[in-house]
């Protein structure tokens, strides 16, 4: 009988063995390393650098790598929520920062926890930047990531990053001046972020020197690129070139006989383009159709091409076209037509050459690189030099 109960009772601890040895190996476990920069700190590293560069899918990859090898690494686990929040996906980005944050240990880990917060919380309201929303520096969003700075700089003063990243947040939120603070920190502590520090707080006293009076012209004014709406939004909203028109431009008045019912067909015929329907600028871009501005007009198929980008060159020639309107003064069209260029990459017999030379001999506009002298005439437009040349011609306009 006890020999009975012996042998049921090793069956018991076996069979527990059995099961215990079952259930660890059906549990996660870190993958093995394949040689030896397979390590997670090596992985993130890497995912870190990819991100950085906007290759996601590939920053994507390395953060998965590293959680392999090492399933509670805190950065690896912010890596990808950051990768999820730039991809769009921002719940499971979320989900991933609380990770992150359950498994940070060192000072170093939850501060770059604290800091994902703050770029995913910007990177989710990005589209505050957008035409057409309105975003506002005291919004839930803007403290969040407010609290998670102030959390961060606790653990650690010197840490660039916190204020790199939340003069960014700030920045999306419109509010130069805290951005503006922020990026001259960055650039007082000169240890990370110090070169994108440097451009970003260069674009801020840029936007403030142009004094953008609507939301529209401070959120153009963060573009690289404006394209074709931008400027009939900057032309219309900014410049405000309706009334400068009226004020400006001599009266015609057509006193001859018009027959009623044509009179009001044309009258309610707006002066629009196929491509605009939907557009956020659509009432701009129908504005500046109906003033009649030279390289903002409808193509001969009918379209607009809102999202078409503008160069140099183009842009100059809609100053100049404005300027003769203003100023009555029709001899501008050919002034510089025969003389010679000052510019390297200027060719005086091309079309744009005297409108080019317009706007730069007042001042208006001026060589892209003051080295070389180039005036870069097919390089994109940014948002800010826009700004800046509407600035410089309501002064001169002014005076």
């Amino acid at each position: 009988m006890m020999s009975r109960v012996k042998s049921m009772n090793m069956f018991r601890f076996l069979l527990l063995v059995a099961v215990s040895v079952l259930m660890i190996s059906c549990g996660p476990k870190p993958q093995q390393p394949l040689s030896q920069l397979d390590t997670p700190e090596h992985h993130t590293f890497t995912g870190i650098r990819l991100l950085d560069q906007e290759k996601f899918a590939d920053a994507g990859r390395e953060f998965e790598l590293a959680l392999r090898l090492d399933p509670r690494y805190s950065k690896a686990h912010a890596g990808a929520g950051l990768v999820k929040a730039y991809q769009g996906d921002f719940k499971g980005a979320f989900e991933s920062l609380k990770q992150a944050e359950k498994h940070a240990r060192s000072d170093e880990e939850k501060i770059f926890v604290l800091v994902g917060y703050i770029r995913a919380n910007t990177v989710s309201h990005a589209a505050c930047l957008h035409i057409g929303t309105s975003c506002k520096p005291d919004d839930a969003w803007v403290k969040y990531s407010k609290d998670a700075f102030d959390q961060a700089v606790i653990i650690d003063p010197k840490a660039a990053s916190p204020y790199y990243f939340m003069g960014e947040c700030y920045l999306t939120a419109l509010d130069l001046d805290q951005a503006g603070r922020l990026f001259s920190r960055v650039l007082d502590m000169n240890r990370e972020h110090v070169g994108e520090a440097d451009r970003r707080w260069k674009l801020v006293q840029k936007i403030q020197r142009a004094m953008p009076g609507t939301i529209t012209g401070k959120k153009i004014a963060l573009i690289e690129r404006i394209t074709r709406a931008d400027v009939a939004a900057l032309f219309m909203e900014e410049l405000k070139i309706d009334t400068l028109y009226a004020r400006r431009t001599p009266k015609n008045f057509d006193t001859a006989f018009k027959d009623p019912e044509r009179a009001r067909t044309a009258a309610s015929r707006l002066v629009t383009a196929t491509d605009i329907a939907d557009h956020p600028l659509k009432a701009d871009i129908e504005g500046i159709l109906r003033i009649g501005t030279r390289g903002l007009e409808v193509y001969p198929d009918g379209t607009f091409r809102p999202d078409e980008q503008v160069d140099r060159a183009s842009y100059a020639m809609m100053i100049e076209d404005i300027l003769i309107k203003v100023t009555g003064d029709n001899a501008l069209a050919t002034r510089f037509i025969g003389s010679p260029s000052p510019f390297p990459d200027l060719r005086a017999d091309l079309p744009y050459f005297n409108a080019v030379m317009v706007v730069t001999s007042r001042g208006i506009m001026e060589a892209k690189d003051i080295v070389t002298g180039e005036f870069a005439p097919l390089h994109p437009v940014g948002g800010a030099d826009a700004l800046l040349v509407i600035r410089k011609i309501r002064e001169e306009l002014r005076y």
